[in-house]
């Protein structure tokens, strides 16, 4: 144990003992029962997905089944709520105090459910070790920026940034930010299948790939109190395991996996309540530069001309997903229609003068990538009716390729398509995250696509610290994006959950990264 920590630990027991000593002293002979353990879970609730989770540690993996998880176990120094799409205090107040100097000034009394305080040595024991494990999976590499990390006290964490970066509230209120007991957590490895956190909830049972079993933790200082007793999660296998648990009873509440078929009864029926949230979630078409035909800049963006969201969107989703024209989707900062602004509406006559005035000669051979085993059962037939508008033009001849994940991965990566149908869903709450793994060379979903104007504005972006302004060069990267057409967006996703009739609020649970938060879940 630290020494700040022995310190607030001996002025809890100290208050302890004079408190004891008080009662010691009463001669009034008070006979008020003692309360020893959890009060009861009387609002508990039976919950229901088809997610994964692979990690209680917000240090390991971080896909949707593991956030939903943690973000309801652990508490970070920022957050996002419902009300407002910027961080707000959560464990703490934060600042900058120059643009490479953040400071968070921890809240007081703040303790884990095993009563260890929650202090500044936690928060840089947490950050630091996410840093050194870089877990496969994991998110560490987003916070490069970050130097240093000091503790002039117990309740002040300053972070020294190497350069500046606008991201990082942003980057604080997400799960790999979780501020985490030093005096339980492993300096060098993962914890395993149990979790210490302060955050809403406390984990009190957990069986891995088949249930959760969470209770309030009365003690939580924050925003996201819970209004309920506790959560039962069940994992299941499909959409209709997830229909019959909601419809019978046996869940209160259902997300994550109902396929479009079930969804369309539940809304037909009477027993349940289906609603739904703009995700983060998006599907794009990417052209790879190692193609000398995806280099011209005319194939992009006639492809891009000829591009029917709306069709798609219908014929492969039922108009379960809704049209999107930016890389970045509505609700985040400095969204922008770039697509729509460029290219108006889809339009066969333009599409061919866009293809004369650069010398192409049609129809135009394209190879369009494809996977059957990780974009969902509507990627086929989004393919196809993409497929079908380029050659219902004319002005292309286009030659589907279907591949199995992850060797799909593979393949595209290398560019052995000249266009592939890919999606995305960002780490962290911010525009940023839409644009840089399709710039900056080296991302992770970088095509060979170079632009210094992109990568400028970019430069600028992270370094802004006026919201206004960071929008304003975010719109302006987005339209470089949509002239280039380098990748051109199709969908945003939908988060949708089906709850009982008398469940309240069950819309203000959602997340824009499209993990729960349950916080605010009433009967």
């Amino acid at each position: 144990m630290t020494l700040s920590k022995r310190r607030v630990v001996a002025v809890a027991v100290a208050g302890v003992l004079a408190g004891s000593l008080a009662s010691c002293g009463d001669k009034t002979g008070g006979s008020a029962p003692q309360q020893t353990g959890e009060p009861p879970r009387q609002l508990t609730f039976k919950v229901a997905t088809t997610d994964t989770v692979t990690s209680l540690d917000p240090a390991g993996p971080y896909e949707i089944g593991s956030r939903t998880l943690q973000a309801n176990l652990y508490q970070t120094l920022l957050t996002i709520t419902g009300d407002k799409p910027t961080p707000v205090p959560d464990a703490a107040d934060c600042q900058f105090d120059a643009p490479t100097i953040y400071t968070c000034s921890l809240k007081s009394g703040l303790t884990f459910p095993n009563g260890h305080p929650l202090t500044s040595s936690d928060v840089k024991f947490s950050f630091d070790r996410m840093m050194r494990l870089k877990t496969p999976g994991g998110i560490a590499g987003l916070f490069g920026s970050i130097a240093t990390i000091s503790t002039p006290d117990e309740l002040t964490a300053t972070f020294t940034l190497k350069k500046p970066d606008a991201r990082l509230p942003y980057l604080l209120t997400t799960t790999a930010a979780s501020i985490v007991d030093e005096e339980v957590y492993p300096a060098n490895k993962l914890l395993g299948a149990k979790a210490v956190g302060s955050g809403p909830y406390e984990l009190t049972a957990y069986r891995p790939g088949v249930s959760a079993a969470l209770t309030k933790f009365r003690k939580y200082k924050g925003p996201r109190a819970a209004q309920n007793d506790g959560i039962d999660l069940t994992l299941l296998p499909d959409s209709a395991a997830l229909s019959d648990a909601v419809t019978t009873g046996k869940a209160d509440l259902a997300f994550h996996g109902f396929g479009a078929t079930d969804l369309d009864k539940l809304r037909s029926g009477d027993k349940v309540q289906v609603v739904e949230a703009p995700s983060a979630e998006i599907r794009y078409f990417s052209f790879h530069f190692k193609s000398a035909t995806s280099r011209r800049p005319a194939v992009r963006r006639a492809v891009a001309q000829l591009i029917d969201r709306s069709a798609i969107v219908k014929k492969a989703y039922g108009d379960q997903v809704t049209p999107l024209y930016s890389v970045v989707p509505p609700g985040f900062g400095g969204h922008v229609d770039a697509f729509r602004a460029e290219y108006k509406e889809p339009s066969k006559t333009a599409a061919a003068a866009i293809l004369r005035e650069g010398g192409i000669t049609t129809p135009v051979a394209l190879t369009l990538g494809w996977t059957p085993t990780r974009y969902g059962a509507g990627a086929k037939a989004e393919v196809t009716e993409l497929k079908r508008q380029l050659e219902a033009s004319g002005l292309f001849r286009v030659t589907l390729r279907s591949v199995p994940w992850p060797r799909y991965q593979q393949l595209a990566r290398g560019g052995a398509f000249d266009l592939y149908h890919s999606g995305w869903l960002p780490d962290y709450p911010d525009s940023d995250d839409y644009l840089v793994p399709f710039v900056r060379e080296g991302a992770i979903y970088q095509n060979g696509y170079r632009s210094q104007t992109a990568n400028k504005l970019l430069d600028q972006e992270v370094a802004e610290q006026n919201q206004l302004k960071r929008e304003q060069v975010l719109e302006q990267a987005q339209a470089v994006i949509a002239h280039d057409a380098a990748v051109i967006p199709v969908w945003q996703g939908r988060l949708t959950v089906v709850a009982g009739k008398e469940i309240k609020n069950p819309t203000s649970i959602l997340n824009q990264l499209s993990y729960l938060t349950f916080s605010t879940l009433r009967k």
